[in-house]
């Protein structure tokens, strides 16, 4: 099989590690294959919509998340590095308010399952970096939502010293205990 998956302390959220065939020529992997990507991880998933975006250093994006039509999403970096994080919004899971992040990079190719149910959002820790996923459903604009970066009750800790550059949807989102109130 060319896929390893690792767990992570969240049993839900894995990581996905393709083989990568390379020479001096430059380097080769299947960046997904859904028969070995259902066989690695048990999953049946269908994707329906792929994204792409650019960000520059100390971006970072989310914690978003979609109320109606939650989305899984296979993240992975095609350039540059990020630290990306998932958080358990599902209120019967008993990893509910917890978050795993998972450095993803062009060069270690990494790939971050994160399931419907979570919210998601990472930080360029590179000059910049281009990442893409693949979502489980469409992105709606009036079910999204976000969650504050710098939540006390969830304490991620993001890989930076100062504040990060946020849109200004994500620098105004509400805290975790207030969010998941209103998440169903």
């Amino acid at each position: 099989m060319s896929l390893r998956i690792l767990r992570t302390d969240i049993p839900d959220v894995l990581i996905l590690e393709p083989k990568v065939f390379g020479d001096d020529r430059g380097f080769f992997f299947e960046s997904f294959n859904i028969k070995q990507f259902e066989e690695a991880t048990g999953l049946t998933e269908t994707f329906v919509q792929d994204n792409h975006s650019r960000s520059s250093h100390n971006v970072l994006r989310g914690l978003h998340y979609q109320i109606r039509h939650p989305q899984g999403k296979l993240v992975r970096v095609v350039a540059g590095s990020v630290f990306d994080v998932a958080v358990d919004l599902r209120k019967s899971s008993p990893t509910f308010g917890k978050w795993v992040g998972a450095t993803l990079s062009a060069q270690n190719k990494r790939q971050l399952w994160v399931p419907a149910g979570f919210a998601h959002g990472f930080l360029v820790t590179s000059d910049s970096a281009e990442f893409l996923y693949k979502t489980t459903d469409y992105w709606h604009a009036e079910d999204e939502r976000s969650i504050a970066w710098d939540d006390a009750d969830l304490n991620i800790t993001w890989p930076i010293s100062g504040r990060p550059i946020l849109s200004t949807k994500d620098s105004q989102s509400p805290t975790f205990r207030k969010a998941t109130d209103l998440y169903s």
